[in-house]
């Protein structure tokens, strides 16, 4: 595979990071479609794997987001901003903090925004915790599903 061929599935799959914080944008199919692209591509065991990982990790996915109560971001009082810096740093923080870093990404920047809307701790603190639980933990979820699978894609790319 090619290195413009490689930087385009990179950039589909960052399209997929970026519909999961941006309603209309189905990111999970996005990424999936990034990894199937790929492993078609490159057609090594490698690819068959990160290909067969993804879409168990999101099936898995969907699973969990369906066991989660449903969204409601009228109630949430959040900004579409909020979310897209949210998930700017949730990426971030898995790449700084290897997989784990995502959550506290995630909540940092939904929090920062927050804070800078509301201007105190406590409101910021409460609104975020509201936010969490309206819609912030099934787009939390979505989010370090797919951030599983471009971090796999990522990992054996640099492999080999």
């Amino acid at each position: 595979m090619g290195t413009w061929q490689l930087v385009l599935v990179g950039l589909v799959m960052l399209l997929g990071l970026f519909g999961v914080v941006t309603p209309g944008l189905p990111g999970p199919p996005i990424v999936w479609a990034g990894a199937l692209w790929w492993s078609m591509t490159e057609r090594t065991a490698s690819a068959w794997a990160v290909l067969a990982g993804a879409t168990g990790v999101l099936l898995l996915n969907q699973a969990v987001i369906w066991l989660l109560p449903p969204r409601r971001p009228r109630g949430a009082g959040i900004t579409r901003r909020a979310f897209l810096v949210a998930g700017a740093s949730g990426v971030v923080g898995f790449f700084v903090l290897p997989v784990i870093g995502a959550v506290p990404g995630f909540l940092a920047g939904l929090y920062a925004m927050e804070r800078r809307r509301l201007g105190g701790h406590g409101e910021a603190w409460a609104s975020t915790r509201t936010v969490m639980r309206s819609l912030g933990t099934s787009v939390l979820v979505e989010l370090f599903a797919c951030l599983l699978v471009v971090g796999g894609w990522l990992g054996a790319v640099v492999r080999g």
